[in-house]
């Protein structure tokens, strides 16, 4: 399922490209074909993430809700010169094709794809928990939830009404990274081993943004860290595919059976929360 770095880089996108244009809007699939003319013509405001959920505005009061769920994609491609937009060659089961003079976007596969008020977007934004890639997130609300909890911490970081956005990768990696027990309940895990893991997803998730993948190995941070201090410009991505600026690696996450990193001991694997959770059970014993 892409995590929230994946969304929050989808709607800078969609916004990039066609805010404060007019837009057509279809479904060449034909499911979403009674919304889309509703839509159609109007111009788009802009659009927002919110953990997995994306939102994007149109006028005339109406929004867009799209979820991707564990298999959607929502592309963005400029369409090649000499061919009309509107002819730009359908591929796949496209649920909701978004046309400008110059750009195609095609929804894929999604979980959710709704024409919503202003209300019932506000709504999806309220019933989750704090996003740490949103500038407007507090984290002290996810705080008061994993106090009161006796779920591990490995369930609540999976939990979009505790924290918005956090996958999978994430809640594995993080938690090698800090060292973390992934079965301690939250009413036991200390303040200061919170406040850790903000920080951690807060510094690595617009990592993830800018170069459309999961960086958690401290080396590739590192890297990443200091090309942006350096003014790089990442890869203009369409959101069709992963980033490919850095290797796909990890501490933990798919290396069941594999040495730690830190340790050398067997990374194990267990279900908790219904994803395969992968940790190190000897490094692995803080608070």
């Amino acid at each position: 399922m892409p995590e929230g770095h994946t969304i929050h880089a989808l709607a800078g996108r969609l916004s990039r490209t066609y805010a404060g244009k007019p837009v057509r809007v279809t479904s060449p699939q034909g499911r979403f074909a009674e919304s889309a003319a509703l839509l159609d013509g109007a111009t788009v405001v802009g659009a927002q993430a919110a953990g997995k959920h994306l939102l994007v505005e149109l006028t005339g009061d109406r929004w867009l809700h799209v979820h991707l769920g564990l298999i959607g994609n929502f592309a963005v491609e400029a369409v090649a010169p000499g061919i009309p937009p509107q002819e730009h060659p359908v591929q796949g089961e496209v649920r909701l094709r978004l046309t400008s003079d110059t750009h195609v976007a095609d929804l894929r596969g999604p979980m959710v794809c709704a024409l919503v008020t202003p209300e019932e977007a506000a709504a999806v934004v309220a019933r989750l928990g704090p996003d740490p890639l949103r500038p407007d997130a507090d984290p002290e609300p996810a705080w008061a939830r994993i106090t009161r909890s006796r779920k591990t911490i490995a369930e609540l970081l999976m939990d979009q009404a505790v924290v918005a956005g956090v996958g999978n990768v994430y809640r594995c990696e993080v938690l090698w990274r800090l060292r973390l027990d992934p079965f301690r309940p939250g009413r036991e895990l200390r303040r200061s081993s919170w406040d850790a893991i903000w920080a951690d997803l807060v510094r690595l998730l617009p990592l993830g943004v800018a170069y459309g993948q999961i960086l958690t190995l401290e080396e590739q941070v590192l890297d990443a860290e200091a090309r942006l201090a350096a003014g790089e410009v990442p890869p203009d991505l369409t959101g069709r595919h992963l980033g490919t600026s850095f290797p796909r690696e990890f501490a933990t996450y798919k290396r069941t059976g594999l040495p730690c990193l830190q340790c050398g001991s067997r990374i194990r694997q267990q279900r908790v929360g219904g994803r395969e959770l992968y940790w190190c059970g000897r490094c692995q014993r803080r608070r």
